[in-house]
């Protein structure tokens, strides 16, 4: 038997989040659930195509081979078919030689219930409704709404994050929303000594610096990226917070309000996370995206 996640970096991803399952849904949609098993069962030994989630994963699982026996990071699959549809799936993650061995198969339910019990930091999926529940369990969620995963070359895994109601809580977003611009830079240069709370993904952000930290600054085979519509003056309470956090995020990237997907690819992210739909669709066709419907901007 493994051992249990104990410390480790816990990513619980869903099956269509990790491989190409839109023929096999499509079958589900229009035939049911009967048709779906037997289109599933007759081609169980035909691998499925990588989904736009299975670059991420493939890199975060190599972590472990340069690691060996400390191996800080633990791939959960997560899935509504049941065990016996879903052998396709654990056929295609041998086929590929990911080292994934624990998954839920809910037959039709939804697994978030399950995201807590296994420790989890991330779970993506693209069930916008399972990606709610883990958020409202104090979970960092996406949904991924991207067709297209990293066509990087490097071997280093590049993380982009918004802050405002993703890294960091919505609180100043909220007085943007309700008061505007001028009234949010006066409120941000206001508290610029007082550290925001932390919002979903602050918890993930700080596992993946404990990785971070087993390596060289030049070395790490994880990099960080903030990419925030936030310019100066309120540049000093985002850096002033991460300091009293104690987390270091590599690259830092106030934009002003321009559109992040040209710096995005300049910065050659793998994966990149706003609670913002409209920045995410800009940058869905470039980069895979995760949507985070968290905060005021998605009440």
């Amino acid at each position: 038997m493994a051992p249990a996640t104990g410390d480790k970096l816990v990513i619980a991803i869903s099956s269509r989040a990790l491989f190409d399952l839109d023929a096999s849904h499509e079958v589900y949609e229009q035939d049911g659930l009967e048709a779906y098993s037997r289109y599933q069962i007759e081609r169980e030994d035909q691998p499925l195509e990588p989904g736009e989630a299975f670059p991420m994963v493939q890199k975060l699982l190599r972590i472990n081979e340069m690691l060996g026996e400390s191996a800080p990071v633990e791939v959960v699959l997560t899935s509504r078919n049941s065990a016996d549809t879903g052998l396709r799936v654990f056929n295609s993650i041998q086929h590929y030689g990911l080292n994934i061995e624990r998954a839920a198969f809910c037959g039709g339910e939804s697994p978030y219930r399950y995201i807590t019990a296994f420790g989890t930091h991330l779970f993506l999926s693209t069930e916008a409704e399972d990606v709610r529940h883990a958020l409202e369990h104090g979970i960092a969620a996406a949904t991924l709404v991207s067709k297209r995963g990293s066509t990087s070359d490097s071997e280093q895994l590049r993380f982009a994050f918004d802050g405002d109601a993703v890294i960091f809580s919505d609180e100043a977003e909220r007085v943007y929303k309700q008061d505007g611009l001028a009234a949010f830079q006066d409120s941000e240069q206001a508290a610029a000594h007082e550290p925001l709370s932390g919002g979903p993904f602050k918890p993930f952000l700080a596992a993946l610096q404990r990785i971070q930290r087993e390596f060289s600054a030049t070395e790490s085979p994880i990099r960080t990226a903030l990419v925030t519509a936030r310019s100066a003056p309120a540049h000093e309470r985002v850096i002033r917070t991460l300091r009293a956090w104690n987390i270091r995020i590599d690259e830092s990237i106030f934009l002003g309000g321009l559109n992040k997907t040209e710096f995005l690819r300049a910065y050659q992210a793998d994966v990149f996370f706003d609670d913002q739909q409209q920045h995410c669709d800009l940058a869905s066709d470039h980069i895979a995206t995760g949507h985070v419907p968290h905060g005021i901007a998605n009440q």
